[in-house]
C-alpha cells in the first residue's frame, strides 16, 4: 500500500514536469527525464518501505528478547544465580544454572604452632559453588504460577558435597507465586532473614530488597555475622515454609515459620521470623525479627540496617541485637550480643573495575563457649547452647577489604584480603587460639 502511495506521487511529479512544457512542444529527452524523475522516486519509496520494515521487525524481536527475559528472570533469579539456560516456552519453563567460585589463598595462626597455610581456601571467598535448577508452570487464572528450586553446593578444590551425603543442601523448595499472592515456598531455603539483610549485611549483595533468594555466606572471617540472620537450623531453614511480597510501592515483607519436627513438641526446633524493606530508590531500608526454639531453649534476634548509593559509591551500615538463653533449663544465664556493620561498595562509571571495603563488630556478653583451653571457642548464633557449662565475653572485629575485575556479567576476578581481632574471652576455632587472623586470597567466579 505504502509503495502504491509512493509511485502515484511519483508520476503526479513527472505530470507535473511535463505540463510545465504545457506551451513548448514535449520532446523525446523531456519524456525521458520525466520517466527517470518517476524511477527514482519510486526506488527511493521502495528503500523507504524497506527500511520500516526492517525497524519494525527489530523492534519486535526486542520486545519477544524482553519477555522472554523478564520470563526468565522470575523464574532463574539471575542476580544470585547466573544467567543460566532456559528450556520450554510459554507456560513452562525450566532454568538450568550454576556458580563456580575458586580461591587461591594465604592464611595465618592456622594451628597452634602458629602455621600459615597457602593452598586453595577451605571454601570460596565471595560465593559457595553451586549448580541448580529452577522453573516454573502457569496455571492460568490470575497469572498464578507453580515454582520450584533445587541446589546443590560442592567445594571446587575437590568436588565433594558441601554437605556430605546432602544433595540439595542450598535449596529443595516448591510453591506458588503471582502478582496477588506474591511468593509462597515450602521446603528448605533461606532463612527469612537472611534475604532481607542483604541489602546491609556487606557490599556483595543486592541494594533492594526482593522475593528472590539473596544474602551473605559465611566462608570467610569477615562473613561470619550472617548467623544473627539464622534459625534453629542454621542459616537456612529446614522443613520452611516462606511467604514474600513485593507490593509494587517499595514496601517488600516477608513472612517464615519453620516447623520443628519434633515428635511430642511443636516447638521445639521451630523457627518464626517477620521482615520488611522499602525499595526507595537511592536509599533502602529493611529490618527483620527472628524467634527460635532450638532444643528447647529460647534464641532471639533482631536486626535494621539500610544503604544509599550516591554517585559510583553505594554505603550500607546495620545493627543486630541476639539473646539466648543457655545451659540445662537455661541455668547457664542468658548470652547477649549486640554487632554492628558499615561497609562501601564503589563502582566507577565505565570500569570494568569495583572496590570493596568494610569493618564490622560483633560483641557478644556471657556467650556460650565450647571446650576449654585454646579450643574454648564462642559457639556462633542460632547454635545448640542447651550443653553450655561455661561462658566468655569479648568482641570480635574484623577488616576487609577486596576489588573486583568484571570481564562480563558471567566471568571476573578478584583479589581480596581481611583481618580478624578478638578481644578478651572471645575465641574462633579457626584462628586456633590466637587473637588474630589474616586471610589473603586470590579467585576466579565464572556463572552459567
Amino acid at each position: 500500500m505504502a509503495n502504491g502511495k509512493f509511485m502515484l506521487t511519483a508520476i503526479a511529479i513527472a505530470a507535473g514536469t511535463i505540463a510545465g512544457t504545457a506551451h513548448a512542444q514535449v520532446t523525446t529527452e523531456q519524456l525521458q527525464q520525466a520517466l527517470a524523475q518517476a524511477q527514482q522516486a519510486a526506488e527511493r519509496a521502495q528503500a523507504a518501505a524497506a527500511a520500516a520494515q526492517a525497524a519494525l521487525a527489530q523492534v519486535q524481536a526486542q520486545a519477544a528478547a524482553q519477555a522472554r527475559a523478564a520470563a526468565q528472570a522470575t523464574v532463574s533469579e539471575t542476580e544470585t544465580a547466573g544467567q543460566g539456560r532456559t528450556f520450554g516456552s510459554g507456560a513452562n519453563l525450566v532454568t538450568v544454572y550454576g556458580l563456580l567460585d575458586v580461591t587461591l589463598s594465604n592464611v595465618n595462626h592456622v594451628n597452634a604452632a602458629g602455621d600459615s597455610r597457602t593452598s586453595y581456601h577451605n571454601a570460596p571467598w565471595l560465593s559457595g559453588s553451586r549448580w541448580g535448577i529452577t522453573g516454573s508452570h502457569a496455571l492460568g487464572a490470575g497469572g498464578l504460577k507453580a515454582i520450584f528450586r533445587l541446589e546443590s553446593e560442592f567445594v571446587t578444590n575437590t568436588g565433594e558435597e558441601d554437605a556430605a551425603g546432602i544433595l540439595f543442601g542450598r535449596d529443595a523448595w516448591a510453591g506458588f507465586e503471582s502478582d496477588a499472592l506474591g511468593k509462597l515456598s515450602f521446603g528448605r531455603q533461606n532463612a527469612l532473614g537472611r534475604d532481607f539483610a542483604a541489602g546491609y549485611l556487606d557490599p556483595y549483595g543486592s541494594a533492594k530488597a526482593s522475593t528472590n533468594e539473596g544474602g551473605g555466606t559465611n566462608t570467610n572471617n569477615f562473613k561470619q555475622m550472617i548467623f544473627y540472620a539464622g534459625s534453629a537450623t542454621g542459616t537456612r531453614y529446614d522443613r520452611g515454609l516462606v511467604w514474600k511480597k513485593d507490593f509494587n510501592n517499595g514496601l517488600v515483607a516477608g513472612l517464615g515459620y519453620q516447623f520443628g519436627g519434633v515428635a511430642g513438641s511443636f516447638a521445639t526446633g521451630s523457627t518464626k521470623s517477620a521482615a520488611l524493606a522499602y525499595n526507595g530508590g537511592q536509599f533502602n531500608v529493611a529490618g527483620f525479627v527472628n524467634s527460635a526454639n532450638v532444643a528447647g531453649l529460647t534464641h532471639n534476634s533482631s536486626s535494621i540496617g539500610g544503604n544509599y548509593t550516591f554517585g559510583m559509591v553505594r554505603a550500607n551500615a546495620g545493627y543486630f541485637h541476639y539473646t539466648a538463653d543457655q545451659g540445662v533449663g537455661g541455668a547457664a544465664g542468658r548470652r547477649t550480643d549486640n554487632a554492628w556493620t558499615l561497609s562501601t561498595n564503589i563502582a566507577p562509571a565505565g570500569s570494568k573495575i569495583d572496590y570493596q571495603l568494610g569493618y564490622q563488630v560483633m560483641s557478644a556478653n556471657h556467650a556460650g563457649i565450647t571446650g576449654s583451653g585454646a579450643s574454648a571457642n564462642v559457639l556462633n548464633a542460632y547454635a545448640d547452647t542447651s550443653a553450655v557449662a561455661a561462658t566468655a565475653t569479648g568482641k570480635r572485629k574484623t577488616f576487609y577489604v577486596s576489588s573486583i575485575y568484571h570481564f562480563d556479567r558471567q566471568t571476573e576476578v578478584y583479589v581480596a584480603a581481611d583481618h580478624l581481632t578478638m578481644t578478651d574471652g572471645y575465641r574462633q576455632k579457626s584462628a586456633a587460639g590466637f587473637l588474630n587472623q589474616n586471610e589473603v586470597g586470590i579467585g576466579l567466579r565464572f556463572r552459567f
